[in-house]
């Protein structure tokens, strides 16, 4: 039996190709979340957990930690004042700025919910990312307000969190290096 064409064009909506799809992303503006940018072994999550600081926020909570690999070829460079090797040089592609991750526990929801969590969250880290700076993991731990929170305050809440880190992270940096080292209120 031959479908109305609005129920026929709604169906064909739904059950888009690889290629739609990617076209669909390209549309978006702003640059995606590369693999490269992601924090995606557990043993980077405890690491963030043992080792590095947080940052509290209304509808999240923000774990840090700075990786010393990097801190040691930065000075490095400093003290030979030579270019960084390539990628290939180094055997692979070492991860510069930040790696983040996402936790959303099953006490926030059920999939349904958590997953939307996930979407939004990534969706703020994408816009706000900063581009050059320090070279740390990040850990995103929501809470169940970041459902109802509208987008405005999520992406404001993350971007203040990049914020900050990069600030206490530029800080300590600055510390070792011999510099007082800013005062907190």
């Amino acid at each position: 039996m031959p479908q109305p064409e609005g129920l026929q064009a709604d169906a064909t909506l739904g059950t888009g190709t690889k290629k739609a799809r990617t076209n669909r992303r390209s549309a978006k503006q702003g640059p995606g979340f590369p693999r490269t940018a992601r924090l995606l072994r557990h043993a980077d999550f405890e690491r963030v957990y043992k080792q590095g600081r947080r940052h509290f926020s209304a509808s999240m909570t923000v774990f840090y930690w700075q990786r010393p690999e990097m801190q040691a070829e930065a000075e490095m460079q400093k003290k030979t004042r030579a270019r960084p090797p390539s990628a290939a040089a180094q055997g692979g592609s070492a991860p510069h700025g930040l790696r983040i991750g996402f936790t959303v526990g099953r006490v926030l929801g059920g999939a349904v919910q958590r997953n939307r969590m996930k979407r939004r969250l990534r969706e703020a880290v994408r816009m706000s990312r900063p581009v050059a700076g320090v070279a740390a993991d990040v850990v995103i731990n929501p809470r169940k307000s970041l459902l109802v929170a509208d987008f405005a305050d999520v992406l404001n809440e993350v971007g203040r969190a990049f914020a900050v880190i990069e600030q206490k992270l530029s800080g300590k940096a600055a510390t070792r290096a011999g510099a007082p080292a800013p005062h907190e209120n």
